[in-house]
């Protein structure tokens, strides 16, 4: 009699969440992050929140909570996070999604534990429209990497702008010409920042983080990103990690 060989158990992901003042957000984006079988752990890096952030996280159940004393910014805090990570691949994702579901993020592991992509990203329904006739979104802070990524090179991770991971991780990602795959979110919006802090200050933050995005990358560079992505994005098809698709 034939036995078949057992199936190889599929790679278990940590989740990171980084989250300033996340409060009125959070518990929503950590009710389905928490409760998902495909995430081993769910890591919340609190980067300085003066709000009930910390609180709200504490109160649920199965995700770690680490603090930074004061504000670092999004690049340190991811850096924490893959630190304290203890598998192979990460999800990251941000903490003011709004529409959350487990159907969505079984649509963003799916392709990386299938094999298909050796990285994923969202697209959400209130991405920037040229991103979505791209068809991708070159900074969503959405993805399934693998942690080596990251982890090999935290120190440069430190020394980011606080908003240059996203697009220092496509550095990495166009150099190792990684294929990705898009997890099309439509029923999924990102609370804009003026909605958080208000029009001044919201619209404030945003050109913040737009000059710590050129500040990671040559503006030329940062102007080429999205058609280097989308030339990686990739179809289903054979698989990468030898696992059926």
């Amino acid at each position: 009699m034939n036995i078949p060989p057992p199936t190889p158990p599929l790679p278990r992901i940590s989740c990171i969440i980084c989250a300033l003042n996340e409060g009125p957000r959070i518990g929503a984006v950590l009710e389905v992050a928490a409760a998902h079988p495909l995430l081993a752990e769910v890591i919340v890096v609190d980067d300085g929140s003066t709000d009930d952030t910390a609180q709200v996280v504490a109160r649920t159940p199965r995700v770690r909570l680490l603090s930074h004393a004061r504000n670092l910014g999004k690049s340190k805090a991811i850096a924490t996070g893959v630190a304290a990570a203890s598998h192979e691949l990460l999800m990251l994702l941000d903490a003011d999604l709004k529409g959350l579901r487990a159907e969505d993020l079984d649509a963003l592991a799916a392709p990386v534990l299938a094999g298909r992509a050796a990285v994923s990203m969202s697209l959400r329904r209130n991405s920037l429209a040229i991103f979505r006739w791209a068809g991708i979104d070159f900074v969503s802070g959405e993805r399934v990497v693998d942690r080596a990524l990251l982890a090999d090179v935290l120190q440069d991770i430190h020394a980011l702008p606080r908003f240059g991971i996203e697009v220092f991780m496509n550095k990495r990602i166009i150099a190792a010409r990684l294929p990705i795959a898009v997890a099309n979110w439509r029923d999924v919006t990102q609370s804009r920042k003026t909605e958080k802090l208000g029009w001044w200050r919201g619209t404030l933050a945003e050109w913040r983080m737009v000059f710590d995005l050129m500040d990671a990358v040559y503006p030329l560079e940062l102007l080429t990103q999205t058609l280097h992505l989308a030339l990686l994005r990739t179809p289903a098809g054979p698989s990468l990690r030898g696992s059926e698709t």
